[in-house]
Parts: C-alpha cells; structure tokens; sequence
C-alpha cells in the first residue's frame, strides 16, 4: 500500500513536470514567433536563449540562498561545533589529528569502549546511564 502511493506520487510529479515543461517550450515558440516579426530568426533565437539563462540564473538564486543563522556567541558553542570550526580553519591539522586518533583507537580498542560508552551516557542525559551500563557489563 505504501509502495502504491510512493510510485503513485513519483509518477505524478514526472506528469506534473512533463506538462510545465510542455507549456515553458510552448511558451518559448510562440514568444520566438512574435519576435521573429520584429528581428531576424537569429536574433529572436538568441533573445530566447538569453530569456531562458536569466530565467535559470533567477531560478537558481532563489533555490539555493542560503539563510545565515544567528551566530552563537563562543561560549554558547558546544565542543563539536568548536571541533569543526577548527577543520575547517586549519584542514591540515585536522587530518593529522584524525590520523593520531585513528591509530590510537587501532592500537587499544579499549579506547573505543570508553569513548562508545561515554558518549551513550551523554546522549541519555544523566550520569545513571553509566552506572546502569556498568551494572549491566558485571552480570
């Protein structure tokens, strides 16, 4: 049933996309037809094209702005955050760090345990989360 929307909804997009595409190339003709009365074949083709690029430019614009957020103050940033400011300031840097820090986590997996259980214990919010894991490893 979910799969029956899902192609029902691609395929009435694909319809819905063939048909604007219909009425802009429709649109374009008879636009050429009108300027050919005034300008030569050449000149109406290339006031189309030149209609269509700046259609496409004006377009893209507004698909792809991008909207600043505010930015936090520094204290307000969480160590991630700083970690990938840090990335990308110094790229370098950052891909010897990576580097470090994947031969430290090949040579002691336990490392890895540590780091695993430490984040899972952020990620639920209270310290009991470590203790619960804890309990449940001695059993």
């Amino acid at each position: 049933m979910i799969l029956k929307k899902a192609l029902s909804l691609v395929a009435t997009a694909a319809a819905l996309a063939a048909a604007a595409s219909v009425a802009v190339v429709a649109a374009a003709f008879a636009f050429y037809a009108l300027l050919r009365e005034y300008l030569s074949p050449a000149g109406a083709a290339a006031v189309i094209a030149l209609g269509a690029a700046v259609l496409a430019g004006v377009l893209a614009f507004v698909a792809f702005r991008v909207v600043k957020p505010r930015p936090l103050r520094r204290d307000e940033e969480n160590i991630t955050t700083r970690l990938i400011d840090l990335a990308r300031d110094k790229p370098i840097i950052a891909a010897g760090a990576a580097v470090a820090a994947g031969l430290v986590l090949l040579r002691n997996p336990g490392v890895v345990t540590s780091a695993v259980t430490a984040f899972m214990a952020s990620r639920a919010g209270s310290a009991d989360a470590l203790s619960r894991t804890r309990k449940t490893r001695r059993r």
